[in-house]
C-alpha cells in the first residue's frame, strides 16, 4: 500500500461486513487522524484488484497535504462487476461476484459461444437472464421497476441491442425477427448480458451504500465525532458512496466532502424536481445537504461507457415503449433523461457550480454545494482515474491541501 495508515472496509452483497470495522476507523481518530479519505471502487472483481486501485489512487496524497494534516485512508471492498464498453464480458469475473449463479452463467456462456439460430435458444437465453437478475424472485410490488429488456421478447431484445451497437436506431422491422438471420443477434445478446449485470450491480451498489457504508459511518460519527470523512467513489462505487448519504442516521454528519469519479448513476439524482417530470424527484433528492462541504462530480465526454451504454441501459430500464418505438436520437443518447453524472455532471440542482479541471486546479473547489468538474483533459476512458490531477481535486474538496 502506498499510504499509511490504511484500512479496508469489507461488505458482502447485502451490505453486511465483519464486526469491529467502525471501531477500527474510530481508533484512527484516537491516534491523531483528523481526516479520513475513503475510496469505493467501481469495477474490480477481486479484493486484490481493489487494493491495487486504492494504492495507485492514494499514492499522490501525502505530497499534496498541508503541513500538520494527519490523514488516514480506507478502501471499501465490495463484490462488484464493471459495466463498461469492453467488447467481451468477462464471464470469470461474473462468477466471482455472483458465485450462486455459476450454473446460470455457465449456460449463458455456452449459448453465446455456440450462437444457435433457433428462437428456442433465444427464449432460453432470456429466461437465464431473468434468473441471473432474480426477476422472478422479486416481490410483485417491486416488479414494475424491472427493466423492460428482461421481460420482453428475447429475440426482439437481442435484435434491438444488435442494431444499437451497429448504430441503427428505431424499432426492429417485423421481418427482421424471423428466418435464418437470427444468428447475428447473438451480438446483441452479449450486450443484453452486460445490461443485466449492470442492473444487478446497480441494485447492489445502492444496497451496500445505504445499508452498509451509511450505517458504518453513523457508528463512526458516534464514537469519533471529530473525524472528518471524505468519500470518493468511482463508477458504481460513486453510486455506493452517494447512497451512503441516504443511510446516515438522523443528525449524523461525519461526511465533510464527496468526490464522484465517472459516477454511474443519474445526473438528476440530487434534483428536487426532474425537468421532464416535475412531480418526481431524484433518488438522492437534496442529500448534498448532508455533506458539510462540497459534492464534486468529475465527468468526461470521453467516457463511452457512460456516454453510450449507460443511457441505453437507463432508457430500457425506465421506458416501457422503448422496445417498440423509436428513440429520441441515436441510441437515445441525446435524450437528457438518461444521462449519467459521470458523463456531464450534476443536473437540475439550482446553484450547481461548473468548472473545468484547469480552473479547479488553479482556484480550488468551492467550499459547499454541488460542483461539476469537466475532467476530460485527463480522463480519456471510464477507468482512467488514477491521475494526480484527480487526487488534487479530492484534496481541494477536503480542504486539506497545501
Amino acid at each position: 500500500m502506498s499510504v499509511e495508515p490504511y484500512r479496508e472496509i469489507i461488505f458482502d452483497k447485502d451490505g453486511d461486513g465483519p464486526p469491529g470495522q467502525a471501531s477500527e476507523l474510530a481508533a484512527l481518530a484516537r491516534r491523531g487522524v483528523g481526516d479520513l479519505v475513503l475510496l469505493a471502487h467501481g469495477w474490480n472483481s477481486s479484493p486484490s484488484g481493489a487494493t491495487r486501485l486504492c494504492s495507485d489512487f492514494f499514492a499522490p496524497f501525502p505530497g499534496l497535504l498541508a503541513p500538520g494534516v494527519e490523514a488516514g485512508y480506507a478502501g471499501v471492498i465490495w463484490p462488484s462487476m464493471m459495466f463498461s464498453d469492453e467488447p467481451v464480458p468477462d464471464y470469470r469475473a461474473l462468477v466471482t461476484v455472483l458465485p450462486e449463479k455459476e450454473p446460470v452463467i455457465g449456460r449463458l456462456t455456452e449459448l453465446l459461444g455456440a450462437a444457435p439460430p433457433e428462437e428456442a435458444a433465444f427464449a432460453e437465453f432470456g429466461a437465464l437472464l431473468r434468473e441471473l437478475a432474480d426477476v422472478d424472485a422479486e416481490p410483485v410490488a417491486v416488479r414494475e421497476a424491472v427493466p423492460e429488456f428482461l421481460v420482453a421478447d428475447p429475440v426482439a431484445v437481442c435484435a434491438l441491442f444488435t442494431r444499437a451497437l451497429e448504430g441503427v436506431d428505431g424499432p426492429v422491422p417485423p421481418e427482421g425477427l424471423f428466418g435464418g438471420g437470427l444468428k447475428r443477434y447473438w451480438k446483441g445478446a452479449r450486450e443484453a448480458l452486460r445490461q443485466a449485470t449492470y442492473y444487478v450491480m446497480k441494485k447492489r451498489a445502492g444496497q451496500v451504500g445505504e445499508h452498509g457504508l451509511g450505517a458504518l459511518l453513523g457508528e463512526v460519527a458516534r464514537t469519533a465525532p471529530g473525524l472528518r470523512v471524505h468519500l470518493v467513489g468511482h463508477s458504481m462505487g460513486a453510486r455506493l458512496v452517494a447512497y451512503a448519504l441516504r443511510g446516515l442516521p438522523a443528525g449524523a454528519r461525519p461526511v465533510a466532502s464527496v468526490t464522484l469519479l465517472q459516477g454511474a448513476f443519474s445526473h438528476y439524482a440530487f434534483a428536487a424536481r426532474l425537468p421532464h417530470d416535475p412531480g418526481r424527484s431524484g433518488a438522492l433528492r437534496d442529500l448534498q445537504h448532508r455533506v458539510r462541504g462540497p459534492v464534486v462530480a468529475c465527468h468526461s465526454r470521453h467516457d463511452t461507457a457512460l456516454g453510450v451504454m449507460y443511457p441505453l441501459a437507463s432508457r430500457l430500464a425506465n421506458d416501457s415503449a422503448s422496445l417498440t418505438g423509436p428513440a429520441a436520437g441515436p441510441l437515445g443518447t441525446d435524450d437528457p433523461r438518461w444521462g449519467a453524472i459521470g458523463h456531464d455532471g450534476v443536473r437540475a440542482v439550482p446553484g450547481t457550480v461548473e468548472r473545468t479541471l484547469a480552473e479547479v486546479l488553479r482556484e480550488g473547489v468551492p467550499g459547499s454545494g454541488c460542483v461539476s468538474v469537466d475532467a476530460a483533459e485527463v480522463v480519456r476512458s471510464h477507468s482512467d482515474i488514477c491521475r494526480p490531477e484527480l487526487a488534487r481535486v479530492v484534496v481541494s474538496a477536503s480542504r486539506t491541501g497545501r
